[in-house]
């Protein structure tokens, strides 16, 4: 089984075509200089006499975290309000910043699928306020919709024009318009969100850095996805991706279509793991304060930082608890990491 998805223009204009994602050996990514062999030239210039080089790999884990006193927001917190455990057991935080000033990194994936036929226009109009709002000139802005396929209408940019243009090119069960002519090669279903998730998470998230964030449109029902919430969900967390929803369905067409509606699950699953939150909008106002409350958010998320007492590289997953000692606080934060693997 495998998924196609193609792109068409990175950041720093480099051009790469990816396929067979899903399951495949191996991906073809823009080359990392973490990856890169040292050239001729290096290798001449390195000392001669130098002895063995100590390599020390740190396991840093990374939690973003956003603390309400109810529904108020709390930006004054400090390290030593905060506690951490993983898999029950306290980790001693070695890293803490507050409103942090992070670069973004954000994909925003829009439903185009004919259930979301009435509310289209409205997500259009509040993504472009949101985008305008939110993004500053080290943050990067990249738009895809789903329906039958998943394509990508505009890669990560720092243009709100070019964002503008991506978002008002999405229309119904249609191509989009983007910089990619047609959609991918998929069968079955109409709503492929889980592929949507996997492939924002693992080919266009998964080797940036900094804060990483996936915004959903949609109303949480997938139908012909070849890969599962789990495999999604699985691609988020190894990602490091939060995941925002913006729940706006139209309840009446699925009564019309004497079919029953169950989104709202999925959506509550894929944001609350990966530390975001579901937001329910029924119409435009409802979307732009879904979009206002995430802009916050992400201006009063506290990064805590801390290397595991459990030092295993066995890849498997660990439960995360971020508390704050003392008071009521309400913490959202992900729940959890995968380990590396040796």
């Amino acid at each position: 089984m495998i998924i196609k998805f193609r792109r068409l223009i990175f950041r720093f204009s480099q051009w790469v075509v990816i396929g067979c994602l899903a399951l495949a050996p191996a991906v073809l990514l823009p080359s990392s200089s973490k990856d890169a062999q040292p050239s001729p030239q290096d290798a001449q210039q390195a000392p001669g006499n130098q002895g063995p080089t100590l390599k020390v790999n740190v396991n840093v884990v990374n939690i973003y975290a956003v603390v309400r006193d109810h529904k108020r927001l709390v930006p004054d917190l400090n390290k030593d309000d905060f506690q951490v455990l993983e898999d029950n057991a306290p980790q001693e935080l070695k890293y803490f910043s507050k409103q942090t000033d992070t670069p973004l990194t954000l994909v925003l994936a829009i439903d185009t699928s004919p259930s979301q036929g009435r509310v289209l226009m409205a997500e259009q109009a509040a993504a472009k306020q949101f985008a305008s709002q939110i993004l500053r000139p080290k943050d990067a802005f990249a738009v895809l919709h789903f329906d039958v396929a998943v394509e990508l209408l505009q890669d990560f940019t720092q243009s709100v024009s070019f964002i503008d243009k991506a978002i008002d090119s999405t229309e119904i069960n249609g191509g989009g318009g983007g910089p990619l002519p047609g959609t991918f090669p998929t069968s079955g279903g109409a709503t492929h969100l889980y592929d949507a998730v996997y492939l924002a998470s693992h080919d266009m998230l998964r080797s940036e850095v900094g804060r990483k964030v996936i915004i959903l449109l949609t109303d949480g029902e997938d139908e012909g996805s070849q890969l599962t919430l789990e495999k999604g969900l699985q691609a988020a967390q190894m990602s490091d991706v939060i995941i925002y929803s913006i729940l706006i369905s139209d309840r009446a067409f699925y009564a019309r279509a004497g079919i029953g509606y169950g989104g709202e699950g999925v959506l509550n699953k894929l944001s609350s793991e990966t530390g975001g939150r579901v937001f329910r909008a029924g119409n435009e106002r409802n979307t732009t304060d879904a979009f206002n409350e995430i802009a916050a958010e992400l201006r009063t998320q506290y990064l805590l930082g801390y290397t595991p007492t459990n030092n295993k590289a066995d890849g498997t997953f660990r439960h995360i608890k971020v508390q704050v000692k003392t008071g009521h606080y309400d913490v959202q934060a992900r729940r959890g990491y995968y380990a590396p693997s040796s």
